[in-house]
This record gives structure tokens, sequence and C-alpha cells, in this order.
């Protein structure tokens, strides 16, 4: 993976090696940042690279600012702009990217609870993972996905993400690709960092968004899609044992686009390959992610063409 030339930081693009905060800040020492993670995808044909779903995301960031209480909350016009300038510095095309703003209590002798705040941007080339089409096996974790009411999960504080470090590396340890969260009420919950959905009998199901989950923008685009398939969804409470009766299983997010689920505690799901309603589900989704398909052009923000747009004014 190549190492981008810029960062955002602080109001200005910086060379990337120079992207540095101080160790005393409340981020570094507390966890007291909020983030938002986006992906840019490419379309060779038209030499455009779009960035998905970027008013919703920062809409979420937001919102996760003022859940924070910071004292300055950056507006999502000022970030909308700034990534994408970052994007255009960074000379992003030919492969698809992953952009995370980021929003930080700053360091100083004495630093604050609710400022001052800064704000980050990066922008990484992040190919598609091989197992997003051969899937991958998860186990329900011993871990617990932590409450609403202790640290809230719709909220993207860099801080509650330990919560699926430990999840992770209990998986991986004990030999799976990742796991799934059950809540404190023994229900389903979700992954690390993504939504999970099973289907039977042709329903996809999905853990509600009092089950201690994030607020997904991609649960929402793919509960929308799915709609659109004409496959029936439903959003409710999933019980452990549930998901060994799935005929699929699948987890989706930012980074995990939609990627299918084919063991769970080494029971395989279904006939243990990515199943119909998932493979279906892929292709539209990255028809529609990359442009391919012209459908949902509002979901998508052009780099490129917005800066010829915006220069020809």
């Amino acid at each position: 993976m190549a190492q981008p030339r810029f960062a955002f930081l602080d109001d200005k693009i910086v060379p990337w090696d120079e992207a540095t905060v101080h160790v005393s800040t409340g981020a570094f020492k507390y966890g007291a940042s909020v983030f938002e993670g986006l992906r840019g995808y490419w379309n060779e044909k038209q030499q455009e690279m779009y960035v998905f779903r970027m008013a919703e995301h920062m809409d979420r960031f937001t919102f996760s600012q003022r859940f924070m209480r910071f004292d300055e909350v950056f507006s999502p016009d000022y970030v909308t702009e700034k990534t994408l300038e970052l994007l255009r510095a960074n000379e992003c095309k030919g492969e698809n990217v992953h952009i995370m703003t980021t929003a930080y209590l700053k360091g100083g002798a004495a630093p604050g609870v609710t400022g001052p705040v800064g704000l980050a941007i990066t922008t990484l080339e992040r190919p598609r993972i091989a197992k997003i089409t051969s899937g991958v096996s998860a186990q329900v974790s011993s871990w617990v996905r932590v409450a609403d009411n202790a640290m809230p999960m719709r909220v993207k504080c860099n801080a509650n993400y330990n919560n699926g470090r430990l999840a992770s590396m209990q998986a991986q340890a004990d030999g799976y690709d990742t796991a799934i969260f059950l809540n404190s009420r023994g229900k389903v919950s979700e992954g690390p960092g993504m939504c999970f959905f099973i289907v039977r009998d042709g329903q996809a199901i999905t853990p509600s968004t009092s089950n201690d989950i994030l607020e997904s923008i991609t649960r929402t685009t793919v509960l929308q899609l799915l709609d659109e398939l004409g496959i029936p969804t439903v959003e409710r409470d999933v019980d452990r044992s549930e998901i060994v009766a799935a005929d699929e299983a699948f987890f989706c997010g930012t980074a995990w686009e939609v990627t299918p689920v084919t063991m769970i505690d080494r029971l395989a799901v279904g006939d243990g390959a990515i199943g119909p309603i998932t493979k279906r589900l892929q292709e539209t989704y990255f028809d529609v992610c990359h442009g391919y398909s012209g459908a949902h052009g509002e979901w998508r923000m052009p780099v490129y063409k917005a800066a010829a747009a915006k220069a020809a004014e």
C-alpha cells in the first residue's frame, strides 16, 4: 500500500510525516476523539473518484462532535471541502481509497475536557479484500457489546473501538477471522466494526438499532437496496441460536462493504458458500458505489468533476 503524500491537519494540507500531534492531547490520553470512515470508489471508465454517501457521513460526524460536547464543531461543508481538496492533492486515482475524518481534543499544559479541538483527515488506498468473495469465519465472542448507557455505540468515538479490538484479538487467537457480539441482554448485536445480517427463508434480518449497534450508513444503504431487489427485510431482536439456523449471513460497513459470513462457531452457514441473496446484494452495492449502474447518483460525490465545475465558476 503506497503511502500518501499529504494529510490534512488543523486547517492545512501538510506532508504525511508532518501530520503529528502532541502526546498530551486528550485524544491520545483518553481516546477523546470522534471519526468517520468513508470510501472513495474509482470508476476507470469515467476517470472519476466517487466518495460514497458523504453528506450522511458528515451529518453523523456532526452528531458525534455535539454528543461529545466539543467546544468547536466542524461544519459538514468545511470537512467536505477539505476532504475533497486532500483527495485531489494526493491524486487519488486508479484504486479505491479509505478516508478518515477525525475531530480530536488537542493537548497543552492543562488540556480541557471539551477543547480545544483539532481536525485531521487522511486518505489511504484500500483495495478490496479477497475474502469479500470467499467469505469469512466468525466467533460469537465472550466479550459483550458495550451498552448504550455505558459507552453508546451510535457515537463514533475512538475509545469505543477498544471493545471491538478485544473481541477481534480473541477471535483471531482462536482461529477465526472476526467476531460477533452479543449485547448485555444476550441478543445478537454486531461485529467489532460492522453490522450483521442473516437471511432465513428469503427474508433478510438484522438487529434493530436498540441492540447497541452503530446507526450504520452502510446498513441503511443495504436495507434500501434489498427492498429495491424485492427482498423482504426486518429489524428486530436476534437470538444467538437463530444464527445457526440462517441460510446466509453477511457483515456490512464502510470498511467491510458487504462481506459474506460462511462459518460461525465452526458451523457452516447454509452450504458454507456465499448465498444467492448476498451475492445479488454485493453486485448491486458495488455497481452503485462505483457508479456503474447510474442508480442513486445522489449517494456519490465526484471528486474531480466537482473541482472542474468550481474552477469554471
